[in-house]
């Protein structure tokens, strides 16, 4: 080879090298100086990840302080598809492992562009502790709580659910989110090139929920629920509701509803059986109205309850003739043999005396046509019509309780009021947060004490005397009123076949310590809330009385 060729092939050698070199070093400074950043943090991405440690949800309790809402320890798993090796081996042993369904799993361990997806949530703890001895790169864990409800069914409607977040979705998990949710934390771990945690960079805690008190009882609403479902398999209704309230605070003891469910199947129960019904629904109330008018007659002085009127069979209101619901000749009553004998011509006769207006007025002020502001969502504001928009037979509807729908809650709190002097108190389920002061009670005065008096009085009579007798509880003094109200048609007018059968009532009635409130949806067999509902309220309020040991107040029960 001569001297000449050689040093060509040198220097082409060189001039290969020197290029070779160039484009490593504009290599070098693309990905150092244009993509350094990117690929900077792509490289902390494969090594270091925030996790979010989710907060404890505070636990609900009942007044006496059993558990109603628990956290139970659960296992979170995720995965890094970036840091799985093999997506289909990982899949099919996660997915066994987890009882997850491996084909579901492994299109997101193959997805390369995410750097977090969920395995699972909430899973079982010693299924996902098998899993995490096995060290498969790219997957992590992290413990989490699974909202659970130890009672079953025991007031599942009103304690609602928490979803797979821990967020309240429903019920009290919803109204009192802010005091039961804590405050997350997050921490960052490192990991090897093989997935695997070597250390934890930073970390800040989490801050768990607070606790709260309800004003339920277990045992009372255990027991109203029990009465319901006895109730409805009786006369084959449609549903039940019931509300026990204690007059002095507006604390609600009970808040039931039938058909229920197990509140653990929360999310998967229909949602017309997740409502409650006493907050949220709306009925036309019946006879159990007339409290109402004849409050307004008593108040505005215009009749005492020994004041007697002429009354027949029937009464004509516009283009409409009402009658009474027994058939009977004319007669004298008093207003308290109108009360006691729920006479609707009674009690259109008292409302044409006050008329539209003051009427109009007395509903407003007993607190129908605006929500009670129980601290529970969704309650309705019942129905109620301005004077302006009265017909001329509306006269006629309202009083007897027709023409206007009202609440379980509202109606009950209404007689809360006369079984407490007169004195309104919103009703309420939240007793405290712990550790915080209780609220204050929310209060207004609807009647005079000496109304009240009156009333109380004459509501004694329904059950002694009048149609309300099977409410009776022996040994003590019941005050009431019984309600049979026809529904409403779609079509129009009134249905000839479904009703609502109601009591609502008080006891003791010398010092009364519980408002009890029953309405039926649609019995058969029989219609009356003097039949259908009353024994139900006899027997929630006999249960209640001996278990919180309240004192006979029948004089012929201390004398014997």
């Amino acid at each position: 080879m001569s001297p000449a060729l050689a040093n060509r092939r040198i220097r082409l050698l060189l001039a290969v090298f020197a290029l070779a070199f160039g484009i490593t070093f504009l290599r070098a400074f693309w990905l150092q100086g244009v993509r350094g950043d990117a690929l900077g943090a792509r490289a902390a991405s494969q090594h270091r990840e925030v996790v979010a440690i989710p907060a404890g949800r505070g636990t609900i309790f009942d007044r006496s302080g059993v558990q109603l809402a628990i956290g139970e320890d659960a296992m979170t798993v995720y995965a890094n598809p970036r840091q799985v090796r093999n997506p289909r081996r990982v899949a099919a042993i996660a997915g066994q492992a987890l009882g997850v369904d491996s084909q579901t799993l492994y299109p997101l361990l193959a997805d390369h562009s995410r750097g977090f997806v969920y395995i699972g949530r909430r899973i079982d703890p010693v299924r996902a502790a098998a899993l995490e001895r096995l060290h498969l790169p790219g997957l992590g864990f992290y413990h989490e709580e699974r909202r659970a409800y130890p009672q079953g069914t025991v007031a599942a409607q009103v304690l609602g659910y928490a979803g797979v977040d821990n967020t309240g979705l429903a019920g009290v998990e919803l109204d009192q989110d802010k005091q039961l949710a804590g405050t997350p934390g997050a921490e960052t771990i490192v990991k090897d090139p093989f997935g695997r945690i070597i250390d934890v960079a930073n970390a800040k805690p989490e801050r768990r929920g607070r606790d709260i008190v309800l004003t339920l009882d277990h045992t009372i609403q255990a027991n109203a629920e029990a009465v319901l479902r006895e109730t409805v398999a009786k006369w084959d209704a449609r549903a039940a509701t019931a509300v026990v309230l204690d007059p002095r605070t507006g604390a609600v003891l009970a808040m039931a509803g039938v058909p229920g469910f197990d509140a653990n199947r929360f999310a998967s129960t229909p949602r017309p059986i997740q409502r409650v019904r006493a907050v949220t629904d709306t009925y036309e109330p019946g006879s159990t109205y007339k409290l109402v008018t004849v409050a307004a007659s008593l108040s505005e002085r215009l009749v005492s309850p020994s004041s007697s009127f002429t009354l027949p069979y029937g009464i004509q209101v516009a283009d409409r003739v009402i009658h009474d619901a027994e058939e009977r000749g004319t007669e004298a009553m008093t207003v308290a043999q109108i009360l006691s004998r729920s006479s609707n011509v009674g009690a259109i006769t008292l409302a044409q005396l006050l008329g539209k207006e003051r009427l109009s007025r007395w509903i407003t002020r007993f607190g129908f046509g605006r929500v009670t502001g129980i601290d529970f969502p969704g309650e309705s504001p019942g129905i109620v019509l301005p004077p302006e928009r009265w017909s001329g037979s509306t006269i006629g509807n309202v009083p007897i309780g027709q023409g206007i729908a009202v609440t379980p809650i509202q109606m009950a709190s209404a007689y809360a009021a006369i079984a407490n002097g007169g004195v309104w108190t919103r009703p309420h389920l939240l007793d405290r947060v712990v550790a915080e002061p209780r609220a204050g009670l929310v209060r207004r005065r609807i009647v005079s004490s000496d109304v009240a008096a009156q009333l109380n009085t004459m509501l004694r009579l329904v059950v002694t005397e009048g149609t309300g007798t099977l409410a009776a509880v022996p040994g003590y003094v019941v005050a009431g009123k019984t309600g049979t109200a026809q529904k409403p048609d779609p079509r129009g007018g009134y249905s000839d076949s479904r009703y609502v059968a109601s009591f609502v009532g008080f006891v003791p009635a010398t010092k009364p310590r519980l408002v009890i409130l029953v309405a039926v949806d649609e019995p058969k067999g029989a219609i009356w809330g003097g039949v259908v509902s009353a024994p139900a309220f006899a027997e929630i309020a006999k249960f209640d009385l001996q278990y919180l040991e309240v004192p006979p107040d029948d004089p012929r029960a201390l004398s014997g």
